[in-house]
C-alpha cells in the first residue's frame, strides 16, 4: 500500500502546485471548499430532497461536500438499516457526480460511542451487541482500623479487583495486601497506628457508550459502524468518501473515574512494576511520592485513551483510503485530566486533531493552540475545528473573525456547523445555508474565502516559530484527584496557579508572538539541544526554538529540566512564570529538581516582579512572579540580539499570524481581529521579496519593501494596511 501521507495529500490537494498557484487561489478547486455538518433531522429523507439540497448547497452556498449527521427522534429511514444505507449510498453517488465529497460521521447524534438506539425502547446499539465492552469506572471501598486489631473483610466482588492497599493515615506508609487474601477474604494483623484499608475495583458503569480506554471496544464499534458503510460502498472510499469524523468522547462520564480492566497489565508493560501501591494517590495525598504516582497512573490512562478509539479509527481510515478527525467534549477545561486525560496526548495518533468552537460559556479559542500544537508535536499537518454550533444567528464580522482566529492559530480544516435537512426544525443555530435569508446573499463569498485559506494552509507545509512553551500536563496530573470538589463536567479539580492559558493569550493576542506548546513526552523523546537551540526532530513539522517558556510548572521530569538547563548553558532563553518546579515525575528525584533550580538561580528568587540570570554564552533565565503582558515582553526582548520571524512596532496592537514554510519559502497569514485598522510597518527576518495575496478578493500583487539590519540580522520592512475583520497572506517569491 502507498505511504498514507501520500494518499492523504492526494485526497486533500490533488497537486502540490495548488499551494502557490494564483489561479487556484482566485478560483479555488471544489476540494478546498468547506464541508459542513449536514443534519438529517426529524423528518423523512428522500431522493428528491437530497438532490435539491445538495445542488443548493453547492451552487448557492459554495460548499464542497458534507458530513451527514443523523439526528433527532423522528428520522426516517432508521439509522443503519438497509433503507438508510440505500439513501446514504445514493447521496454518495450523487455527490461523486457533482464533484462533492463526504465525511463519514460515525454516530447517531453524539457522543460517539453508542451507535444509536436499536428500537423504540432506546437501547443503544453498542450496548446491545457488545455489553461487555461498555464503559467501566474505578470504585474505592475503604474502612479504617486501629493497630493491634485483626482486620477481616470480604473482597468486593462487583467487578475486577485492581488493588488492595492499606495506608497509615499519619505516616502515609502503604502496604500491598494482596498476600493477605485467603479464599476471597482479607485477613490482616494491623500494625501500630491508624490505617485506611482500601479496595480498588474496576466495575461496569451504567453509561452504555463504549469503553474509551479499550482498543477492543474501539475495534468492535468500528465493526458495527464504519465497516457497515465500507461493505456497501467500498468503491466510494478514498474518492468521494474522504474522511471520517468522531464527536465528543470524554472521560468525565462514569463519575469521571473511567477505568479499564486491563489497566494494571498495561501499566506494568510501560513501567515494569505493579501500580498497586500507587492507587491511593488517585484520591489522597500519599506523601512525597504523590505527584510521581499520579503522573504514572494518569499518563498511562492518557496513553490508553489516545491509543484506543482515536488511534484505531485513524489506522482503519488509513487502510481504507480516508483520514480520521474528531474532537473531545468540553475541551475548554483548563485542567483536562478529568475530561480528555491530556488534551495534547489524546491526539498523538490522530491524523487530524480537532476542537469544537461552540456557543455559550465555552471559550474554545483559548485552546486552539493546544490542539494545533498537538498536531505539530506528533508530526501531523491537518488541524480541524467544528465551528459555529449553537452560537445563534451571529453577524458576518463574527463569522469572519472566528475563522481568521482559527487559521492564524493552526486550524486548516474548518467544518461549519451546520446545514439542516429539515430547516424548519433547527436545534442549534445558525443554519448556514442559502435558505437562511440572514446569510444567503454572502454565504458563497464567505465559503470562497475559506477555500482560499485552505488552498494555502491545508497542506504539509512546515509550521515555523521561535518560541516553545512547555505544556504543564505533569503539574496538572500531579495535582488532580478523583471525586474532586467540582462537577465532573467541569473537570473535577481546578488547580491553583495554572497560567498557561493566560500566558498563551498574552503572547498571541497582545504581543504578536506565536509559539508552540511542547509536550513533556516530546521534549524528552524527540528534542535535542545544541548551540542553535532546542531542535524538534520531526520529518515534516521540525523546528528550532530559541526561547522556551515554563508556565507555572510545579512538577517536571528531571531529565527534561536538565535538558532545559543545558539549553540555557548553550545560550538559550528560558522563562519561568508564577512558580518554579519543585516536584519530580520520578519517585525520589525531588532533590534533583531542587539542585537544577539552584543551578539556574544560584541566588534564589525574591519578591520582585522578576529575577534574571545570565551566562557567558548569552543565555538568559528569567523568573516572572506575575507574567503580565509587559513582563513577558521584557523577558522576550531585553538584552537580546534575536530577531523574531516577524515583529510588530512597539505600541501597535499586533495582528494575529501564522508562519509556515513552503518549499523553503516563507508564507505568513496575518489577520486583524482588532476594532481599529492596522497601519504600520512589520519587520520580517531576512532579506526577501514578498507578494500580497488577499483571501477576501483573490487578488495578488507584489509588495514594496525596504531592507536594513537589526543587530547582526538582515531584515525586510513591509508596510501593511489591514482593516478590521480583514486578513492577508505575505508569500515569499525569491
Amino acid at each position: 500500500m502507498k505511504n498514507f501521507k501520500t494518499i492523504l495529500l492526494g485526497i486533500l490537494l490533488g497537486s502540490a502546485t495548488y499551494a502557490q498557484n494564483p489561479a487556484d487561489f482566485k478560483n479555488p478547486p471544489q476540494k478546498f471548499r468547506p464541508e459542513p455538518l449536514w443534519f438529517w433531522n426529524n423528518t423523512t429523507i428522500t431522493h428528491e430532497g437530497i438532490d435539491e439540497q445538495m445542488a443548493g448547497f453547492r451552487d448557492q452556498c459554495g460548499y464542497g461536500g458534507f458530513a451527514i449527521l443523523p439526528f433527532g427522534q423522528n428520522l426516517a429511514p432508521k439509522y443503519l438499516t438497509e433503507e438508510y444505507f440505500e439513501l446514504y449510498k445514493y447521496t454518495a453517488e450523487r455527490a461523486a457526480e457533482m464533484g462533492l465529497t463526504l465525511s463519514l460521521y460515525d454516530e447517531y447524534g453524539f457522543p460517539t460511542g453508542s451507535g444509536g438506539a436499536i428500537n423504540a425502547d432506546g437501547i443503544p446499539r453498542f450496548f446491545n451487541r457488545f455489553p461487555s465492552l461498555t464503559m467501566k469506572r474505578l470504585d474505592k471501598i475503604e474502612e479504617e482500623a486501629d493497630g493491634g486489631s485483626t482486620y477481616i473483610a470480604p473482597l468486593n466482588k462487583t467487578g475486577v479487583l485492581m488493588a488492595v492497599v492499606a495506608m497509615n493515615t499519619e505516616s502515609k506508609e502503604r502496604i500491598d495486601l494482596k498476600d493477605q487474601i485467603t479464599e476471597e477474604t482479607i485477613v490482616w494483623k494491623v500494625p501500630e497506628g491508624r490505617w485506611k484499608i482500601m479496595q480498588f475495583v474496576c466495575v461496569k458503569d451504567d453509561d452504555p457508550n463504549m469503553d474509551y480506554l479499550s482498543k477492543e471496544a474501539a475495534e468492535a464499534y468500528i465493526s458495527m459502524t464504519h465497516e457497515a458503510y465500507y461493505e456497501r460502498m467500498s468503491e466510494l472510499f478514498g474518492t468521494t468518501i474522504t474522511s471520517t469524523f468522531f464527536d465528543e468522547p470524554t472521560l468525565y462520564r462514569a463519575q469521571a473515574r473511567c477505568w479499564t480492566p486491563t489497566f494494571n497489565e498495561d501499566f506494568e508493560q510501560i513501567y515494569g512494576f505493579s501500580p498497586a501501591l500507587y492507587y491511593p494517590a488517585l484520591w489522597y495525598d500519599i506523601g512525597a511520592e504523590t505527584q510521581a504516582a499520579r503522573n504514572a497512573l494518569f499518563s498511562v490512562r492518557a496513553e490508553l485513551y489516545a491509543s484506543a478509539y482515536p488511534k484505531v479509527v485513524s489506522e482503519w481510515g488509513a487502510k481504507h483510503g480516508i483520514y480520521a478527525t474528531g474532537h473531545q467534549d468540553n475541551e475548554e477545561i483548563e485542567n483536562p485530566v478529568g475530561t480528555s486525560a491530556d488534551l495534547m496526548k489524546c491526539f498523538k495518533y490522530q491524523t487530524a486533531p480537532g476542537i469544537d468552537k461552540i456557543g455559550g460559556p465555552r471559550p474554545a479559542e483559548k485552546f486552539y493552540k493546544v490542539v494545533s500544537s498537538a498536531a505539530y508535536n506528533w508530526d501531523h499537518s491537518l488541524v480541524m475545528s467544528e465551528t459555529y454550533g449553537a452560537m445563534g444567528d451571529i453577524p458576518w464580522d463574527t463569522l469572519y473573525n472566528i475563522a481568521m482566529d482559527q487559521y492564524t492559530k493552526g486550524i486548516n480544516v474548518l467544518i461549519p456547523h451546520a446545514v439542516w435537512y429539515n430547516d424548519a426544525d433547527v436545534t442549534f443555530k445558525p443554519e448556514l445555508s442559502h435558505r437562511n435569508t440572514l446569510y444567503s446573499g454572502k454565504l458563497h463569498q464567505f465559503n470562497t474565502f475559506l477555500a482560499r485559506l485552505n488552498v494555502l494552509l491545508r497542506n504539509e507545509d512546515r509550521y515555523v516559530t521561535d518560541i516553545a512553551m512547555l505544556y504543564p500536563i505533569e503539574t496538572m496530573q500531579g495535582e488532580h484527584n478523583f471525586d474532586g470538589p467540582l462537577d465532573p463536567y467541569q473537570g473535577g479539580v481546578k488547580i491553583s496557579d495554572m497560567d498557561y492559558i493566560q500566558v498563551s493569550e498574552r503572547l498571541t493576542n497582545l504581543l504578536g508572538r506565536d509559539f508552540m506548546f511542547l509536550h513533556p513526552e516530546v521534549l524528552e523523546n524527540a528534542c535535542q539541544v545544541d548551540k542553535e537551540g532546542i531542535h524538534l526532530g520531526n520529518k515534516c513539522q521540525y523546528n528550532t526554538f530559541r526561547t522556551i517558556i515554563l508556565p507555572s510548572v510545579k512538577t517536571i521530569g528531571a531529565d527534561n529540566l536538565a535538558k532545559i538547563a543545558a539549553f540555557y548553558e548553550n545560550g538559550g532563553r528560558v522563562i519561568f512564570t508564577t512558580q518554579l518546579p519543585s516536584k519530580s515525575t520520578d519517585p525520589g528525584q525531588d532533590g534533583q529538581i531542587a539542585e537544577l533550580i539552584k543551578t539556574l538561580f544560584p541566588k534564589g528568587v525574591g519578591q520582585n516582579d522578576y529575577t534574571i540570570e545570565t551566562n557567558t554564552q548569552g543565555g538568559q533565565v528569567w523568573y516572572l512572579s506575575n507574567p503580565t503582558k509587559e513582563m513577558l515582553q521584557k523577558a522576550l526582548t531585553e538584552n537580546s540580539e534575536t530577531v523574531y520571524d516577524i515583529e510588530f512596532p512597539e505600541g501597535a496592537t499586533p495582528l494575529r499570524y501564522i508562519h509556515k514554510e513552503h518549499d523553503g519559502r516563507d508564507l505568513f497569514y496575518l489577520a486583524n481581529l482588532n476594532k481599529e485598522a492596522f497601519h504600520s510597518t512589520v519587520i520580517l527576518r531576512g532579506k526577501k521579496q514578498y507578494e500580497l495575496w488577499n483571501p477576501h478578493t483573490g487578488e495578488t500583487h507584489p509588495v514594496e519593501a525596504e531592507y536594513t539590519r537589526k543587530g547582526k540580522e538582515r531584515v525586510t520592512l513591509v508596510n501593511l494596511n489591514v482593516a478590521p475583520a480583514q486578513s492577508l497572506f505575505l508569500i515569499e517569491t525569491h
